[in-house]
């Protein structure tokens, strides 16, 4: 007997060893889907918020682009977070084009909250894809509010960059790795590699054109760098729509249309044009305005082969 319990015992030990070691299925839902879990990152089609942190319920905050908080949004199954960045008494905040028209509060808090979602829900995948027009340093500012939150913690850091489409892993993999949070930035990291996990954007994904009037939605290649081919690239369609307030050359989104513009078939219209530019792929991430209006989820749960 007393055998026994020692070769259990040891049993019991390397089973431990290993499982440190190999990681283990967590579930068998990824984002929501059983059948996403073997699906590369790069061959899935996420739900985006377009200046996620701009929300009000105030019709007359015209820098406002969305009416629900980043809960909510995560709520609603939104999994792409975008956001400009403003340098704010030496803070960094997510502002809308200045801080002056909307200040969205530190970027600290805004990933605390995310933080939170990640923690109460541990078998999903989001991404980040911020904007960083005044070249914010990614040492000094980028860096600590990502560590700060524990977001730093469950950031991707891909074995080289740039990552071809077809070279990413698995949504599984990402869970069972405990690095299930991509960070994209349009500005920086691609000529500062200091903090790994922030990743530069443009060499492995191009968008479609922004600041878009034309409800069609037509389909151009916009912003895209680096060595790799346009198919070889993720790609976001900003399927967000502009008008022109009072002809004077504002541009500003457009909540008046939005249950139409966030329609499954304006999303998917728009997605099958610009699938010629993607070797017949359906879009990476499907951006929007308004994200509570509409049927965004929808479309893009089509887009994904789960309708």
């Amino acid at each position: 007997m007393r055998a026994a319990s020692i070769f259990l015992s040891v049993a019991a030990a390397i089973a431990s060893v290993k499982g440190a070691i190999v990681p283990q299925r967590r579930a068998d839902v990824c984002n929501g889907h059983a059948e996403l879990c073997n699906r590369s990152y790069g061959n899935v089609t996420f739900l985006g918020a377009h200046d996620s942190f701009a929300f009000s319920d105030d019709p007359l905050a015209l820098s406002a682009d969305q009416r629900v908080d980043i809960p909510t949004q995560l709520g609603l199954g939104v999994r792409l977070l975008q956001a400009q960045a403003h340098v704010n008494d030496g803070v960094l905040h997510f502002c809308h084009t200045s801080c002056l028209l909307f200040d969205g509060g530190s970027v600290e808090d805004y990933l605390t909250k995310v933080h939170d979602f990640l923690t109460a829900n541990p078998n999903e995948v989001l991404t980040f894809i911020f904007t960083n027009p005044e070249n914010a340093s990614l040492t000094e500012l980028w860096d600590p509010p990502f560590q700060a939150s524990g977001i730093a913690d469950l950031a991707y850091v891909p074995p080289s960059i740039p990552v071809k489409q077809s070279d990413w892993p698995t949504l599984g993999e990402l869970i069972d790795s405990g690095k299930r949070v991509i960070v994209f930035l349009d500005k920086g990291a691609d000529t500062d590699r200091s903090v790994p996990y922030i990743l530069p954007e443009f060499p492995m994904v191009w968008e479609t054109p922004f600041s878009v009037t034309n409800a069609s939605f037509p389909c151009s290649v916009d912003r895209i760098s680096g060595p790799l081919a346009t198919e070889d690239h993720l790609y976001m369609i900003n399927h967000s729509l502009n008008k022109n307030l009072f002809d004077t050359g504002i541009i500003i989104s457009d909540p008046l249309d939005a249950s139409k513009t966030n329609s499954v078939s304006s999303i998917l219209a728009n997605a099958a044009g610009c699938q010629g530019f993607a070797a017949g792929r359906a879009p990476n991430f499907v951006l929007l305005d308004w994200v509570n209006t509409g049927h965004g989820l929808d479309a893009v749960n089509q887009l994904n082969g789960l309708a």
